[in-house]
């Protein structure tokens, strides 16, 4: 799933082709908003919130997640797509440019767009960013696993399972450790910020500092292959607050002990 990061390049793309300019075109493919047309209308502002992306348009935000398959794309204006038209969940122009959001997991039209993002916590990439408000959140469920308190949107909003990883790993932490036993978490979220602040402007994340293919992280997606810091073998589970939630945790045993 794409993580803050990914969206925050998104908004940025699509602020430079949209932004200050009048839609010739505006085609929201969902049925719910199918009489919804700001054509001639001028986009206000374009701006990221953790996972969540507003469009802000004659009062409203078009506001989309990309969940898992979900990607917006910058084209000029009338040039060929890359993706089929058939996955096109919403199409905005321009004399310039076609922005077209496919296979986007979540698309809606608002009036308020606290409806969709006031319940996040602090942006990792945002104006609003206070580390303190963040650490304050993680810290106020002692016994949760610091591995769920860290995907937790309403604790601080950008990190995704990628990031979870790869931020325990650096901070010797098996994500499953509860907080209270997690050491100190004002350094963790120093570097959850730092780390994601580092690859904000990257097409392809980066935690090891090695940009060769193959060596862009240090334990996610590196189950069974040797840790590379130690050479112990990189272990595999899931976890969440319930089974449906579960989502992939990678860990090195030996730099990451068990929690007591």
């Amino acid at each position: 799933m794409p993580e803050g990061d990914t969206v925050y390049r998104a908004a940025n793309k699509l602020r430079a082709a949209l932004e200050g300019k009048v839609l010739t075109r505006c085609d929201i493919r969902v049925p719910r908003y199918a009489t919804v047309d700001f054509t001639g209308q001028t986009v206000d502002s374009v701006a990221s919130r953790g996972k969540h992306l507003l469009i802000r348009v004659a009062g409203h935000s078009i506001h989309s997640h990309l969940k898992m398959e979900g990607t917006w794309q910058v084209y000029p204006h009338g040039a060929k797509w890359r993706r089929p038209a058939f996955q096109a969940r919403a199409i905005l122009e321009n004399d310039d440019a076609t922005a077209v959001g496919f296979e986007l997991g979540v698309l809606e039209i608002l009036e308020n767009e606290d409806e969709a993002v006031g319940y996040l916590g602090p942006d990792l990439l945002g104006d609003d960013w206070d580390a303190g408000t963040a650490v304050a959140n993680i810290s106020a469920d002692p016994d949760r696993a610091v591995g769920l308190a860290l995907l937790d949107q309403r604790n601080l909003a950008g990190l995704g399972n990628v990031y979870r990883n790869e931020i325990c790993f650096l901070r010797g932490i098996d994500p499953r450790t509860p907080v209270r036993e997690a050491g100190n978490i004002g350094k963790m979220v120093d570097l959850s910020y730092r780390t994601i602040w580092a690859n904000k402007d990257r097409n392809q994340r980066v935690t090891t500092g090695d940009r060769r293919a193959g060596r862009h992280f240090w334990v996610y997606g590196r189950e069974g292959k040797p840790c590379r810091r130690c050479g112990t073998t990189i272990e595999f589970g899931l976890l969440g607050d319930n089974p449906m939630e579960e989502r992939q945790i990678y860990y090195c045993p030996y730099c990451q002990p068990s929690p007591s």
